[in-house]
């Protein structure tokens, strides 16, 4: 592949997709709040979900007519692919539950591929596109249902999550372990340049890093709201 054709970290194309991925939230759910249509936050919510599904489903329909794509590598087990799943259910049925473990899989895991993704191909590609579409599309679609259903995590989200991170886990690497693949980046570190590289090259030690590792995030997701929660407290003692 010429430079021309590769993707830049950092470059124009990136960080317009990182300010529209920050920027567009709030400028939906501003649209939502002061328009008059009732049902606009619902029809937001279904075109987030059918955009991620068709997405998905598209670029999986590409690969396989114009890359061979084998089985082994379409199956849905990114730790991307099952927030996109929390996040699609959230729109949908407005469920928070849903919505918690969207928030720390696709803030903790997805933001970190947005700003450091391992992507080979320059803006227009439809790799680029898709990928961008498809992880942007997620974070976007997060902090819109955040902001227009009012909605926080607790501490005990942090609990739930982790389980369900732990079932992802072990599906995950029985399936990596049985493909070969490395979904979750389970078996070994990604090619791109990561906060991933900073762990050990030991399998046992690297899984188990990145276990704290995502509890790191996690705990550092729920910190603002923590903080938020202490002023608060704070300031009803002094009245």
């Amino acid at each position: 592949m010429d430079a021309a054709h590769a993707f830049r970290p950092f470059g124009l194309a990136h960080l317009v997709v990182i300010a529209l991925t920050i920027s567009l939230p709030f400028v939906l759910a501003s649209f939502v709040r002061k328009s008059r249509w009732p049902r606009s936050e619902r029809i937001i919510a279904r075109l987030f979900a059918l955009l991620l599904l068709f997405n998905y489903v598209g670029f999986e329909i590409y690969l396989a007519a114009t890359e061979g794509l084998s089985w082994q590598k379409a199956l849905p087990f990114q730790l991307c692919d099952w927030a996109m799943v929390a996040i699609v259910v959230a729109l949908l049925t407005g469920r928070e539950r849903w919505l918690e473990v969207a928030y720390f899989w696709g803030i903790g895991g997805t933001l970190q591929a947005i700003l450091t993704p391992d992507l080979k191909f320059a803006f227009p590609d439809v790799h680029f596109l898709t990928f961008f579409i498809a992880h942007s599309g997620i974070v976007v679609a997060i902090a819109f249902m955040m902001i227009v259903k009012k909605f926080r995590p607790h501490w005990i989200s942090i609990v739930r999550v982790f389980a369900w991170s732990e079932l992802y886990f072990v599906l995950t690497i029985t399936v990596d372990l049985l493909t070969g693949e490395n979904y979750g980046y389970l078996l070994h570190k990604p090619a791109a340049a990561s906060l991933l590289d900073a762990l050990s090259s030991e399998r046992i030690v690297y899984i188990l890093q990145m276990h704290l590792l995502a509890f790191l995030f996690y705990f550092v997701l729920y910190l603002p709201f923590a903080v938020y929660d202490l002023i608060s407290s704070a300031k009803k003692k002094l009245i």
